[in-house]
């Protein structure tokens, strides 16, 4: 293993200079934080602002790293377009530049859920699904699907790498079940008879021998949850979008149980076992069925009357037929590969049955909400117009998981645009399950419970916020409409039309305007494209990608959406110049689950609504804020509608956790600073 190895800040320069950019004081010390923290083993935070340069920041000293010992380093992002980015563009550059001053090339790869890529076994044998219960009655559906498997069949025979990515154009989430299998699902290498073949085996075999693995942060969980070793060993961890590390992990953490699913699985297994068997499932599904049906939809607080014996039947007709199915024969997935898969699909269906009615029966042990381990609701989900009634369970928290499966395994580099809220790291630190940055009572106010987590002294961590290029208080002005009303709960007030018709109108179009739901967007859309001569695109209208590539494409063009576009938008440069927020995105107050989260703060002495909603809010806030400057020549004016931001008692901690902008309420100086950038660039 190479000892003598160029320092990090000389590798940096290199790459720097290999990638025709220039030197950066924020970019060099998050750099340098980043190798002292993989050399010490503490873990860091670090809040790197647009334009730091922040994925080169930590890949350098991570290349650095798994060159030097020999191991692997997994880089985590929340969402599809950073893994493109880092594994299309960044990855490949740098290990060109870095090539001679390592003394041999860097190797990386992607890897996903085994469900993002094909499945040969299902291919060869057509052991499809049957179709969902929805399209049975409906012909053209059907044979819209079997297009679909048809044209990915024929891929299978092109394509290199099975992954779902790499297929374009795309198809629907039913067609792509047909052709691939859930890690439960899947016979295993060694068993299946196409198992050399296997794409997911071979992405996780070129992981295994790579310096950097990218992947998503659901799959870091179920590696993390399962303890099965999904992801290569490996010593270090970097968490890019590191703000949406917590909703990723309870999203993988949360169980659903519902009468379809319980349904499905008995009808899995009818080829499988005595009919008797299958139907005991069928009708213990039918009675939890009714019982839901009875039920309001709510968080549960405690087993409601006769969920107990409805549930205990789910759960022992559902062992009982995973009992009947039996162990497999020896050489049956060799033999009849088609029966092997169709075991294992009824095995795995059966599983998840008998495991989620366990979870709700034993979710309630605790007598005390504040220490369960998962909060249970009934939900009433509308899908096409037919009431799917379902119940879910979700972890309370998800810090002692990381802590425990995370942190004490890896040395772990948390990294975002945005970390702090109410200008502290701590709000997140302790959702991550780390001590806050005082070990001695918290207060209340900064939202983080009484103190931190009693089994987490050991583990040491870092906060660092490395700035922004940006100067943030002459690019950009916030603007907060004070004189507007309160926003309601009836859609968007004529008030908040006549705001924005005005200031796009003062900004020329080039306007991105993010709304708290589908309906606000869309009736500021229909409002705006009668009384404006400039375009405005809707989200739905196409594809997001789409969509951004239209509004960036016409500098007059405007673009409404809701949540999707608050996070991940990059449009520098002319054709955006306004950001209107319709109000701030505090999370709905029916949510079972944040709720529950801030009754247990309050039960520890902490403020509830500041930890959960507000922390909510503000990175969110943050994020939709972090559309305005993109590049150092950029402009403009983030102009927030709801006038709670400058006038609520809670309107401080909040705006601490936003960029330095100049700061008004005066609609008159709004516009006509638009005007002036309008003018500039016409």
């Amino acid at each position: 293993m190479p000892e003598n190895l160029p320092n990090v800040p000389e590798l940096l320069r290199t790459a720097v200079r290999s990638l025709g950019g220039a030197e950066r004081s924020n970019q060099l010390t998050m750099a340098s934080a980043v190798a002292h923290s993989i050399d010490t083993g503490e873990h860091l935070a670090v809040q790197a602002g647009t334009g730091t340069g922040k994925s080169l920041a930590y890949l350098v000293p991570s290349v650095r790293h798994a060159v030097r010992s020999g191991k692997t380093v997994v880089v985590s992002t929340a969402t599809i377009a950073l893994q493109r980015q880092l594994i299309d563009r960044d990855m490949p550059r740098l290990a060109d530049a870095l090539e001679d001053s390592l003394g041999r090339r860097p190797h990386f790869a992607i890897l996903k859920g085994r469900n993002n890529y094909l499945c040969m076994n299902k291919i060869h044998t057509g052991a499809a699904d049957e179709p969902p219960t929805d399209e049975l009655f409906d012909p053209f559906a059907v044979s819209r699907l079997g297009r679909e498997v048809q044209r990915l069949t024929e891929w299978s025979s092109e394509t290199e790498t099975g992954d779902r990515d790499d297929l374009a154009p795309g198809v629907s989430d039913k067609a792509w079940r047909q052709v691939s299998v859930t890690a439960r699902e899947c016979l295993g290498k060694s068993r299946c008879p196409v198992g050399e073949d296997c794409f997911a085996e071979r992405a996780r075999s070129e992981a295994s021998q790579v310096d950097v693995v990218v992947t998503n942060h659901a799959l870091l969980a179920i590696d993390a949850i399962t303890g099965i070793a999904i992801l290569p060993e490996h010593d270090v961890v970097v968490i890019d979008e590191a703000h949406e590390l917590v909703d990723r992990v309870t999203n993988v953490a949360t169980a659903e149980l519902a009468a379809s699913t319980i349904s499905a699985a008995a009808r899995r297994c009818t080829k499988l076992v005595e009919e008797q068997e299958a139907d005991r499932l069928e009708a213990a599904g039918e009675g939890w069925a009714a019982l839901l049906e009875e039920l309001r939809p709510e968080r549960w607080e405690a087993l409601p009357p006769g969920a107990a014996p409805a549930l205990a039947a789910v759960r022992d007709a559902a062992w009982a037929l995973r009992t009947a199915i039996g162990p497999s024969r020896p050489g049956m997935a060799l033999s009849d590969p088609e029966a092997a898969a169709a075991r294992n699909t009824a095995l795995a269906s059966v599983e998840e049955v008998h495991d989620s009615a366990v979870r709700v029966l034993s979710a309630f042990d605790e007598p005390d909400p504040a220490q369960r381990r998962d909060v249970v609701w009934l939900a009433a989900d509308d899908n096409r117009g037919s009431i799917r009634r379902v119940v879910r369970m979700a972890p309370l928290s998800v810090g002692g998981l990381l802590r425990s499966r995370l942190f004490a395994e890896s040395t772990v580099v948390l990294t975002s645009a945005t970390l702090t809220v109410g200008g502290s790291f701590d709000g997140l630190a302790v959702n991550w399950g780390l001590p806050a940055e005082s070990s001695v009572v918290i207060d209340p106010a900064l939202a983080t419970g009484t103190e931190a987590p009693s089994d987490a002294g050991t583990l040491k961590w870092n906060a660092l916020d490395v700035g922004s290029p940006f100067d943030h208080a002459r690019a950009g002005i916030l603007y907060i409409a004070k004189h507007l009303p309160p926003p309601g709960r009836d859609g968007l007030a004529p008030s908040y039309l006549d705001e924005i018709a005005e200031l796009v109108a003062a900004a020329g179009g080039r306007t991105l305007g993010l709304f708290s739901s589908m309906r606000a967007a869309k009736a500021a859309a229909e409002a705006m494209r009668e009384r404006l001569d400039t375009p405005v695109l809707c989200q739905g209208d196409d594809s997001t990608g789409a969509l951004v590539r239209a509004f960036a494409g016409d500098e007059p063009t405007s673009l409404f959406g809701t949540l999707s576009l608050w996070q991940g938008v990059d449009v520098p440069g002319p054709s955006l110049s306004l950001v209107i927020l319709d109000r701030i995105p505090f999370p709905r107050p029916d949510d079972p689950l944040l709720v529950a989260r801030q009754k247990a703060v309050e039960s520890r002495g902490g403020n509830g609504f500041l930890s959960v909603a507000a922390n909510h809010a503000a990175l969110l806030l943050a994020q939709g804020v972090g559309r305005l400057l993109r590049s150092v020549d950029d402009k403009g004016v983030v102009a927030v509608l709801d006038p709670r931001l400058a006038t609520a008692r809670y309107a401080g901690y909040l705006r601490a956790s936003l960029p330095p902008f100049w700061e008004t309420s005066d609609p008159e100086v709004v516009r006509k600073a638009l005007g002036r950038i309008r003018d500039s660039r016409t």
